[in-house]
Order: structure tokens, then sequence, then C-alpha cells
């Protein structure tokens, strides 16, 4: 299973509530079973990976309402890779997200 694949797994739980360029809010879906629940610790440790990203200005998680809000530089992120990366749709925005996202993921994993 390539990093796609894994991301996609996780995100299978999210939806765009609100989105316009430069901002974009996500909904954690669904009832919180166990798998949800791992969910959520997932989102703390997205939420932790994305505020320290090139092209992210700031992450807001909301645990109680299940959101999170990021504020993002459109230079760096084209705003076509949420919904993409989201859908399934493996776009050069989405492969551009998901580049910034592995990168990080292994610099934190220090490999």
């Amino acid at each position: 299973m390539d990093e796609f694949d894994q991301l996609q797994r996780f995100t299978g739980y999210l939806r765009i509530a609100h989105h316009i360029p430069g901002r974009i809010r996500l909904k954690l879906e669904g009832d919180l079973d166990s798998a949800r629940l791992a969910a959520i610790g997932d989102a703390k440790r997205f939420g932790r990976a994305l505020d320290s990203i090139s092209g992210v200005h700031s992450v807001k998680l909301n645990i109680l309402a299940r959101s999170c809000t990021i504020e993002y530089d459109t230079s760096t992120i084209p705003s076509a890779a949420w919904p993409d990366l989201l859908g399934g749709v493996r776009s050069s925005a989405a492969e551009t997200l998901l580049d910034i996202l592995v990168t990080k993921h292994r610099e934190l994993l220090g490999a």
C-alpha cells in the first residue's frame, strides 16, 4: 500500500465542510465507533504535522465539533489539492499536497 492509499484510508472519514482558496474546514464523519475514535487520534497527529509544513499558516482542531480548519498558502498548495486528495483523485494538485505530507511524515519519523 503506497502513501496515497494509506492517507486515503484516514481521509475516508473526512469531508469538506467549507472551502475557499486559502482556508478549508474538514469534518470527521459518522458515529464514534472504535475505528473513528482511532481516527481522532490520527487527526490530532495529522493536525500537528500539518501545522508545521510549508504552505500551511495555521491549523485549528475542534475535537468536540470533530472539525479542523486549515489556513494555507495557495501558491504552495493548490486549492484543488484538498478536494482531489480527499476524493481519491490522483491529480497533480493532489500529488503536490501528498508530496508535502509524505515529506513531513518521513521527517517526523526520522527517515
